[in-house]
């Protein structure tokens, strides 16, 4: 049941890391000067950073289970996590609710960003959560005894 709810989770957060990236694009090819550029480009990369993590999280223990790691896992998940939020609330600050879009697809697109940016945040957040949870709930027992 675990691995199935993982399996789900982590094809979510691709959907979500792909959806992530073509809007992000979108909005940094129309931002090549101002503020908001390096924001938007930061963005772009969590997107790709997403993929490549996910890719090694759920996809390597299936076909390369020796070149796996649980710690890595912990530590990729929660420095996505962190990547994803610090660049969420950046792009929130420029693009926040008291930016009015009045019709800009550039604005909209960059708010539905934000947006994304905060479900991927929670989703990493909760890998990070489960995958140190496993990680360190049998450090130290070996055998059935306590080392």
């Amino acid at each position: 049941m675990a691995f199935e709810l993982l399996t789900i989770v982590h094809a979510v957060a691709f959907v979500f890391a792909i959806i992530e990236l073509g809007l992000t694009a979108y909005a940094a090819q129309w931002f090549f000067f101002g503020w908001a550029a390096p924001t938007v480009n930061f963005m772009v990369f969590n997107s790709v950073w997403s993929i490549l993590v996910l890719i090694y999280v759920g996809v390597i223990p299936l076909v390369a289970s020796r070149i796996f790691h649980k710690l890595v896992s912990f530590g990729l998940n929660a420095l996505t996590a962190l990547f994803w939020f610090a660049g969420s609330i950046a792009l929130a600050v420029r693009y926040g609710p008291s930016v009015s879009c009045n019709g800009n697809n550039v604005c909209g697109s960059t708010k539905a960003a934000i947006a994304f940016g905060f479900f991927l945040w929670a989703i990493f957040t909760a890998l990070a959560v489960i995958d140190g949870l496993g990680s360190f709930r049998n450090r130290g027992v070996k055998g059935g005894s306590r080392v």
